[in-house]
C-alpha cells in the first residue's frame, strides 16, 4: 500500500509539473465544467479551474505527500493498521486538491470541511485524552472557519451562481462584497491559525510525526493563505485586510517569542510554523500575493523536512520529545543533522537557500513600502526572533552534551527515512531559485539604503547571538534579569490563548450549568418532586404504622372510619 501510493503520488507530480512548466510559459488557463446532473432548468455542475498556480501547488503537496508516505513505511513500522493510515492521508491529499482546483464555492467547502474531518482523524490517531483534546480543539477551531464558507456560499447565491471567480470585476465595491470578504478573512484565519484562533495548531502535535509534516506543516495550514490569494483581487482595498495585517504580525511576533520559551521540540518547529504563516498573512494584507504564494511553497518545503528530521531524532531518543535530553547528535547521527541543520537555515533566511529567496524578498519589500514604524520594527523582530529560536534549537539538540542516559543506541542507517529526506533536502536547497526564476518571470532589482539593505543580516547576526547566549545561560536567569514573572508566563503561554480558547469559553457556561444542577436538579426539583412526594408519604405511613401497632382501640376505629368514608362516598 505504502509503495503504491508513493509511486502514484510522485507521477502525479510530475504530471503537475510538466503541465504547471507549459501553462505558465504560454500564459495558459483552463476552465473545465463537468454537468453533472440536468433536470429540467436545474444544472449540477462541478467546475475546475486549472492555472500555474493550481498546478504548482499541487506539485507541491504531492510530492510532499508522496515522500511522506515513504517515510511512514519506516516510522509506522510497528502500526498494526498502517493502511488505515495511507487511506487517511491519501483522503487528505485528495481534500487538499479538490481545494486548490476549484473555483467554485460548493467545492471549495467540501474540500475544506474534508481537511478539517481528517484532520481531526489523524490528530486522534494514537488515542488518548490528550490527543483527545487537542482533535477537538482542532476540529472546533476549524469549524469556525466551515461556518464561514457555508454562511459566504448562502451570500453568493446574490449574484446568481457559486462561481465566485467570474465576480471579482462587478463585486468589487458592492456592500454584500464588504460581509463576504470578512466571512473570508475569518475563514481565513482559523485555517491558517492567526491570532485568536492559534492555539490548535501546537496542540495538534500530538498526531504522528508524518502527519504533522505533511498536514500541520505544509499543506492544511497553507489552505487559508491559498483562499486569500484566490479571492485577493476582492480583499486589496478592504478595511478588514488591514486588520489581518495587524493580528497576522501579532501573530509572527507572539509565536516567536513562545517557541523561544518551549522545549518540546515538535512545538518549537509548529510554533515556527506559526510564526512563518504569520509572515505569508502579513505579506498578503500588503498586496503581494506573488511573494506571499512563493513564500508558502519554499517554507512547505523546508518545514516538511524539519518535521521529518524531528521524527528521526524522537525515533532514535526512546519517543522522548523534551530537547533538554537531547545533545550531541551531529557525532551520532550526521546525515540527519545535515539535513535539520540545512532546514533550520533555511528557515532563518540564511543566503542561497530557499528560505533566503522568499524571507528576504518579503522583508525588503516591507522596507521599500512606506508603511508605519510599527509594522517594520515587529516584521524585523519577527525575523531576529526566528534565529534567535533556531540557534537556541541547535544548540540544545547538535551541541550541548548528551543527556539521556549512559547506554543509548543512535544509528543512521534507517535508508527509508533518509532517502525520503534527502528528496526535500535537495528541494529545500534549490527550490528558491527555481520557483523565482518560474514566478517572477521579469529581473526585478530593489533599491534600499545600505544599512536598510543589510537589516536583515544585522537582525539574524543579533538573533543568533542571543540564541546562543540562552542556550548556554538557560532562560530562567535571564527571566531574573528582564521579566517578572507573570510576563515571562504570559509570553510562555502564547499569550493565554490556550487557556481562553478552552477553558477561557467555555468556563462561564460550565459553572452556570453546575450551578443550575446544583440548586434545581438536585435541589429544589429534588425536594418538591420525587424524592419530596417519597418523604411525605414516608412519613405517613411510620406515623400511621406506629399507630396500629400501639393501640387497639385506634386500629378498630379506623376501620369503622374508613367504612363510614366509603359508605358516604358510594351511597350518598
Amino acid at each position: 500500500m505504502c509503495f503504491n501510493s508513493f509511486f502514484f503520488l510522485f507521477f502525479f507530480m510530475l504530471i503537475n509539473f510538466f503541465f504547471f512548466v507549459y501553462f505558465i510559459m504560454n500564459g495558459l488557463s483552463v476552465f473545465f465544467e463537468w454537468e453533472i446532473i440536468s433536470f429540467n432548468s436545474m444544472n449540477i455542475v462541478m467546475s475546475i479551474l486549472l492555472d500555474w498556480m493550481s498546478l504548482l501547488f499541487m506539485m507541491f503537496v504531492s510530492l510532499i505527500s508522496s515522500v511522506v508516505i515513504f517515510y511512514s513505511k519506516s516510522y509506522m513500522n510497528s502500526e498494526l493498521n498502517l493502511n488505515r493510515f495511507i487511506i487517511l492521508v491519501l483522503m487528505f491529499v485528495f481534500s487538499m486538491v479538490l481545494l486548490i482546483i476549484s473555483p467554485n464555492l460548493i467545492s471549495i467547502l467540501l474540500g475544506w470541511d474534508g481537511l478539517g474531518l481528517i484532520s481531526y482523524c489523524l490528530v486522534i490517531y494514537y488515542q488518548n485524552l490528550k490527543s483527545y483534546n487537542a482533535g477537538m480543539l482542532t476540529a472546533l477551531s476549524n469549524r469556525i472557519g466551515d461556518v464561514m464558507i457555508l454562511m459566504v456560499i448562502c451570500w453568493v447565491m446574490n449574484y446568481g451562481s457559486w462561481n465566485y471567480i467570474f465576480y471579482f470585476d462587478f463585486m468589487k465595491n458592492d456592500y454584500v462584497m464588504f460581509i463576504i470578504s470578512f466571512m473570508i478573512i475569518i475563514a481565513a484565519m482559523t485555517k491558517s491559525a492567526q491570532i485568536p484562533f492559534s492555539s490548535w495548531l501546537p496542540a495538534a502535535m500530538a498526531a504522528p510525526t508524518p502527519v504533522s509534516a505533511l498536514v500541520h506543516s505544509s499543506t492544511l495550514v497553507t489552505a487559508g493563505v491559498y483562499l486569500l490569494i484566490r479571492f485577493n483581487y476582492l480583499l486589496i482595498d478592504m478595511f478588514f485586510f488591514k486588520v489581518l495585517l495587524f493580528l497576522s504580525i501579532l501573530t509572527m511576533f507572539m509565536s516567536g517569542i513562545s517557541a523561544n520559551y518551549e522545549f518540546d521540540l515538535k512545538k518549537i518547529i509548529a510554533l515556527s510554523t506559526l510564526s512563518q504563516l504569520g509572515l505569508m498573512m502579513s505579506i498578503l494584507s500588503l498586496g503581494f500575493p506573488d511573494i506571499a504564494f512563493f513564500h508558502l511553497l519554499t517554507h512547505a518545503m523546508f518545514k516538511a523536512l524539519l518535521f521529518m528530521c524531528a521524527g528521526v531524532i524522537i525515533h532514535m531518543m526512546n519517543d522522548i520529545q523534551d530537547i533538554r535530553y537531547m545533545g550531541g547528535l551531529s557525532l551520532y547521527i550526521p546525515l540527519t543533522s545535515l539535513c535539520l541543520n540545512i532546514s533550520n537555515l533555511s528557515l532563518c533566511g540564511i543566503p542561497f537557500l530557499s528560505g533566503f529567496c522568499s524571507k528576504d524578498l518579503i522583508l525588503e519589500m516591507v522596507s521599500f513600502n512606506s508603511f508605519n514604524l510599527m509594522v517594520f520594527i515587529l516584521f524585523y523582530l519577527s525575523t531576529g526572533l526566528t534565529v534567535f529560536y533556531t540557534f537556541r534549537l541547535i544548540m540544545y539538540v547538535m551541541i550541548n552534551d548528551f543527556n539521556l542516559m549512559m547506554i543509548y543506541n543512535l544509528y543512521d542507517e534507517d535508508y527509508i527515512m533518509l532517502n525520503s529526506m534527502f528528496v526535500l533536502l535537495f528541494m529545500s536547497l534549490l527550490s528558491g531559485s527555481f520557483l523565482s526564476w518560474f514566478i517572477f518571470s521579469y529581473p526585478y532589482m530593489i533599491y534600499l539604503p545600505f544599512n536598510l539593505k543589510l537589516m536583515v543580516i544585522y537582525v539574524s547576526i543579533l538573533g543568533s547571538i542571543l540564541g546562543f547566549m540562552v542556550s548556554n545561560m538557560g532562560i530562567y536567569s535571564l527571566n531574573k534579569l528582564l521579566l517578572s514573572y507573570n510576563l515571562s508566563s504570559f509570553l510562555c503561554l502564547m499569550w493565554f490563548m490556550p487557556n481562553l480558547s478552552t477553558y477561557g469559553l467555555s468556563y462561564i457556561y460550565l459553572n452556570f450549568s453546575q450551578i443550575l444542577f446544583k440548586n434545581i436538579d438536585m435541589g429544589w426539583s429534588e425536594i418538591y418532586s420525587g424524592k419530596g412526594i417519597f418523604n411525605i408519604l414516608k412519613n405517613y405511613s411510620v406515623f400511621y404504622n406506629i399507630y396500629q401497632m400501639n393501640n387497639f382501640k385506634i386500629y378498630l376505629f379506623s376501620f369503622i372510619l374508613w367504612f363510614m368514608i366509603l359508605f358516604i362516598f358510594f351511597f350518598i
